[in-house]
């Protein structure tokens, strides 16, 4: 942005302090820099049209929650936007969502089909306004319209807002048209309405998000700290992981088996509105179906949820860049991301970084996103998701050509998983010739790292579910050295075979069967996985085949297998319906416990050579379970012991290294316990913690790393590939 200001001297040194101090609630100043020019005799305020074709150097905003002052007209009876909802100015309303390409005029936007009424038009010119400029201003006059259709796609008959409130209250699903795509939306009072979406939706356990009328209603159902309370009010408005309060009248189907609730409040005025005329509290899921891309099109929703909702609250406004719900936590003083998405892209991420050319990072094929590294910014994607479906590989090429438009990347370096089945390494191939593929958890070390400015190398405690090895093993329980330039593995969680590949981590007794049978022998161990999961029959015996005949293994050093495998010799969870629900599971288990697991020792372990065993452990809990110990005393302890293996791991590790900053990354630092109390320990030895703050630390962050290892270890006559 350039500013020409003419004044006296004074004046002028108090107008560039006031931008400097007092900025616009959504500007942010990354540099600015001032020059002294001939006098040119302005005598009025006028912003100029933007100039195409100039180097970019701005990119489009996030979208940005109801600011309150619209919140208020909205409710004024006696405004003009009285229960418009699509009302928003300067401070709020759709950016990214809207947006084909830059500069960021109307022009350029899914508003461009409506002209503005003479009201609007005044308010948009006057410098004196608040929605001066504000390119999606609209009003009841000349903005966009809300339409409610049954599921044959004829509209219903009646006020809009009255009607679809009147269908909630009576246990109707309604797919909702919202700002990156459809909802589909229950309310989360109604027992059956929320069984009948899970049915019909076919997610039978994954927790369901809420969206809450205010503040107060969060309070209703959640224990809120002043700081969760921030996050839920932010300009983001993401879903914040709460924890619930024990015998609400909230249906036990939305969050079945967790102490926890993703909760969010109205972002946009026509989630406002729909929760005062409706009910309370809402159950708000993004509309899809399986593991396909959320969908934003009318017709398409009408096409794919015709069987799923039983109305549909649409709008003539184009979505052009589909975008998921944030996910965040308050976790140890900071923001936690599970999901970085809608109202945090595609701002940029500032990092530490010389120039160089600009970098391509596809991913990884799970939680996807992907990442654009132009000179030192950052640009990664909104949540694209599993790139298993030909769908959401669709999508992931559509949201890489819009990103790339918006944020003027031209990659010369495209970065990839180094698992040669991976979807995201096939499509960063079909991109170029100049792929670059960097080991899995390597890139979660770099992506720690880079978000926190570090440059020099450092430790790596990465765990997680699955992650191709230089040595062809799934890993998961590492213990790195490393920088951008490179790493080595110094520690790793004993091998153990994974029986079944997928089919293992999607079945977590398989790990449970393969951990019995390495560490209590073949016979002992046939017999006490036939005596704890003899009810899987046929399924149970193919397994032990597997095992003897050492026939299609591999192994797998992964902490996620580990938790897998507990959980379920524990009982709690003998499938994975949904990503990490055995971990989850256990978490669940051990903070049933309370305070009471702070006096149970760890189970024993051993530390031989590179390698962390867990083998006295999972003897002891066999020992445990014959004996009939509680669950909750055994998942705690278990949550004890890995704290203690990890931490006696890394102190050898930097004994011999001489480093005492520790990364955590990877998707098991979701776990409360194990990330409060590895960070914990840590900072009692001297040690320094770094974690992710500004992307999630599961593979949702993975592309970050790709990227600035690609770049860091580029070489100058490669050719570009894009």
């Amino acid at each position: 942005m350039c500013i020409d200001a003419e004044g006296e001297a004074e004046q002028l040194e108090s107008f560039i302090q006031e931008i400097l101090t007092r900025p616009p609630r959504l500007a942010r100043i990354s540099a600015w820099q001032q020059e002294e020019l001939p006098p040119k005799g302005w005598r009025d305020f006028t912003i100029k049209t933007s100039m195409a074709g100039l180097e970019q150097k701005v990119v489009a905003s996030p979208d940005v929650a109801l600011c309150p002052d619209c919140r208020r007209e909205i409710l004024d009876q006696a405004d003009r936007h009285y229960r418009y909802p699509f009302t928003n100015c300067t401070c709020c309303g759709p950016r990214f969502t809207i947006i084909y390409s830059l500069p960021y005029d109307r022009a350029r936007t899914a508003m461009a089909p409506f002209t503005l009424c003479p009201d609007c038009a005044a308010e948009y010119v006057n410098p004196g306004d608040r929605r001066f400029h504000a390119q999606p201003v609209a009003c009841p006059a000349c903005g966009p319209r809300v339409t409610l259709l049954d599921n044959k796609g004829q509209p219903v008959a009646g006020d809009w807002l009255e009607q679809a409130a009147s269908f909630l209250r009576q246990g109707c699903i309604l797919a909702i048209k919202g700002l990156g795509g459809f909802h589909l939306a229950v309310d989360a009072t109604n027992h059956e309405a929320v069984t009948n979406l899970r049915h019909r939706k076919g997610r039978l356990t994954k927790p369901f998000a809420v969206m809450a009328r205010d503040l107060a209603m969060v309070q209703k159902y959640c224990y809120v700290s002043q700081d969760e309370a921030g996050l839920l009010a932010a300009p983001a408005a993401p879903i914040v992981v709460l924890r619930r309060r024990p015998a609400t009248d909230l249906a036990p189907e939305v969050a079945p088996g967790l102490s926890s609730l993703g909760v969010m409040l109205p972002y946009t005025p026509l989630h406002l509105l729909l929760l005062q005329a409706g009910p309370p509290l809402l159950v708000m899921t993004s509309a899809n179906i399986s593991d396909l891309p959320l969908i934003k099109e009318e017709t398409k929703a009408l096409q794919e949820l015709a069987g799923v909702a039983d109305y549909f609250l649409s709008h003539n406004r184009e979505i052009v860049n589909r975008c998921d719900d944030s996910v965040v936590a308050w976790r140890l003083g900071e923001t936690h991301f599970y999901r970085r998405s809608r109202g945090f892209v595609p701002a940029a991420l500032q990092l530490d970084l010389p120039d160089g050319p600009d970098v391509l990072a596809a991913g990884s094929d799970l939680k996807n996103t992907f990442c654009l590294l132009k000179g030192r910014e950052a640009f990664l994607s909104q949540h694209i998701g599993d790139l298993a479906t030909v769908e959401t590989q669709v999508a992931w090429r559509e949201a890489l050509e819009r990103l790339q438009v918006l944020c003027g990347c031209r990659p010369e370096i495209i970065a990839c998983d180094l698992h040669p089945a991976y979807f995201s390494t096939r499509l960063a191939r079909e991109l170029g010739s100049n792929v670059v593929g960097v080991q899995h958890h390597h890139a979660h070390l770099a992506s720690c790292l880079a978000e926190n400015g570090i440059t020099e190398p450092a430790l790596g405690l990465i765990c997680d579910g699955t992650g191709y090895g230089l040595d062809g093993a799934i890993w998961g329980g590492e213990i790195l050295l490393g920088s951008y330039n490179g790493f080595q593995r110094l520690y790793h969680l004993r091998y153990v075979p994974l029986p079944g590949g997928d089919q293992g981590a999607r079945h977590p007794w398989y790990m449970a069967v393969s951990y019995l049978y390495y560490y209590l022998g073949p016979g002992p161990g046939t017999a006490a996985a036939r005596e704890l999961f003899g009810r899987q029959g046929p399924a149970l015996e193919i397994v032990l085949q597997m095992l003897s005949r050492n026939f299609q293994l591999v192994p797998t050093s992964s902490v996620g297998r580990l938790f897998d495998a507990v959980a379920a010799l524990c009982g709690i969870c003998l499938e994975n319906t949904y990503d990490s629900q055995a971990a989850c599971a256990l978490e669940e288990a051990a903070l049933a416990a309370g305070d009471e697991q702070a006096s149970w020792p760890p189970y024993p372990f051993a530390l031989t050579g590179a390698e962390m065993d867990p083998g006295a452990m999972i003897k002891a809990i066999w020992q445990d379970l014959q004996q009939g110990v509680a669950v909750p005393v055994i998942a705690a302890r278990f949550h004890c012991t890995l704290v203690e293996m990890l931490l006696q791991a890394l102190q050898l590790a930097a004994s011999f290294t001489g480093l005492r900053g520790v990364a955590l990354s990877g998707g098991v630092w979701h776990n409360s316990l194990l990330l409060e109390g590895v960070s914990r320990e840590l900072a009692k030895r001297g040690f320094t913690v770094y974690r992710h703050r500004s992307v999630p630390p599961n593979d949702g962050g993975l592309a970050l790393g790709q990227a600035v290892i690609a770049r860091t270890t580029w070489k100058e006559e490669t050719a570009p590939c894009v």
